[in-house]
């Protein structure tokens, strides 16, 4: 039986459309939503029970321009 792992990491972007897009790293996890409840649930869609993470750390990545 394979062992879960503790840690998956996503990066999260507003989405410019509303809400937000995030993109698991090492994994084929992408998703769309209005909030961070979309991460939880596609995590749970990817992994079989009890497989899953225990943690979802996430690194939000904004693009921003300032004057200079």
């Amino acid at each position: 039986m394979a062992q879960a792992q503790s840690e998956i990491v996503f990066l999260v972007q507003d989405d410019p459309d509303g809400g937000l897009t995030a993109r698991a790293l090492g994994h084929a996890i992408f998703t769309q939503g209005e909030d961070l409840n979309a991460i939880r649930d596609a995590v749970r869609c990817h992994f079989d029970e009890g497989q899953g993470p225990s943690v979802i750390r996430l690194h939000y990545v904004r693009d921003e321009v300032i004057a200079a």
